[in-house]
Parts: structure tokens; C-alpha cells; sequence
């Protein structure tokens, strides 16, 4: 996995934190930029260290699993990309009208876990590619901060868009890389 490949891999895992911030931006029309920051720095924070957790957890099992690393990266970004793809088609999205009205510490944890969990099962994959992990999750999660403060800003802009559009896109783009692994370990050998 090359340094484009973690910025995509970054959009994709970034979208569901730019959902919840664009709806957050839709309801909290005071203290704007602080709100922004807020939900910015807990959902980066979330992406940057669900996957460190995830591929320090694989590197405990590694030996166990290493002849079938490529199959299980491959099958978890398919399941992850067709679970975001489920889910825009849906209308899963977070509704503006049932969150939560104040950016307590206990709702941006819940936001910030909430946002983190697909990076978790990114981090597993991550460490069969070879890939630092340091950096990858640095860059997931600076990518994630500026998509969740952006996302806040922009509603006014894009609030007619619907964001299942954003979703599906993350979704092929999770599936697409799933494909890449694949493809890279069955044409090196």
C-alpha cells in the first residue's frame, strides 16, 4: 500500500465523521468554530488510534494467520465497503432532528468511538500490508480532523446534497482497495 492508497483509505474512513459533523453543523448555530474543532479533534483522534490498537492486536496473532493475511485484508475492506455502501443506500444516515442538542464530553466519546470502529478492523488490514503504522494513522487522522471541520463549516453550502452520495463513494473506494491487496499478492506470486 503506497502513501495514495492511505490518503483514500483516509477520505473513506473520513466520511461518516464529515456526516456527523455536516448534521452537527446543520442544529448548532452558536459557538461554530469551537463545535468544529471539537468534533474535528475527537473523531481524528478516534481514526488516528483505532488503528494503531488494531494492528498492534494483529501483531500478537500474526504467525497464526500469516498464510491467509492477503484473503482476510481482502475480506474486510470488501465487508466494510459493502456494509457503508448497505447503509447510504439505506438511509441510515444520522438524522439532524435526533441528535443530541450540546457537544458534552460524553457525546463527542460516544461520537468519537462511534466514527472509529471501521478504523479498528483498517488498522488489522494495515498491518498485512506492510505498511507503517505510524504515519498511516497519522495520515487518517489529520485527513479525518479536516474532513469533520469542514463537514461542520459546509453545511450551509451543501445541505441539500444527500450524503448517502459521499458513502456510497467511500464504499466503493474501501471495496476497490480490498481489490488492489488481492491483486498485488496473487500477481507477486
Amino acid at each position: 500500500m503506497n502513501g495514495i492508497d492511505v490518503v483514500l483509505l483516509g477520505f473513506a474512513l473520513a466520511v461518516d465523521a464529515f456526516v456527523v459533523s455536516f448534521s452537527y453543523g446543520l442544529i448548532l448555530k452558536t459557538n461554530r468554530l469551537q463545535n468544529a474543532v471539537s468534533l474535528g479533534l475527537v473523531t481524528g483522534f478516534g481514526q488516528f488510534i483505532m488503528p494503531v490498537i488494531g494492528w498492534y492486536g494483529t501483531n500478537l496473532i500474526h504467525g497464526y494467520i500469516e498464510s491467509v493475511d492477503h484473503w482476510i485484508a481482502f475480506a474486510v475492506f470488501l465487508v466494510l465497503g459493502i456494509k457503508v455502501i448497505e447503509e447510504a443506500l439505506s438511509g441510515k444516515s444520522e438524522d439532524p432532528k435526533k441528535l443530541s442538542r450540546q457537544l458534552t464530553f460524553k457525546v463527542l466519546l460516544i461520537i468519537g468511538l462511534a466514527t472509529s470502529i471501521d478504523a479498528l478492523i483498517t488498522g488489522i488490514t494495515l498491518y498485512f500490508m506492510n505498511v507503517s503504522i505510524w504515519s498511516a494513522a497519522t495520515t487518517i487522522g489529520m485527513i479525518t480532523f479536516i474532513c469533520a471541520v469542514i463537514g461542520f463549516q459546509l453545511n450551509c453550502c451543501f445541505k441539500k446534497v444527500p450524503s448517502k452520495y459521499l458513502e456510497f463513494t467511500a464504499g466503493v473506494i474501501l471495496i476497490l482497495l480490498g481489490c488492489k491487496v488481492l491483486y498485488e499478492h496473487l500477481s507477486a506470486g
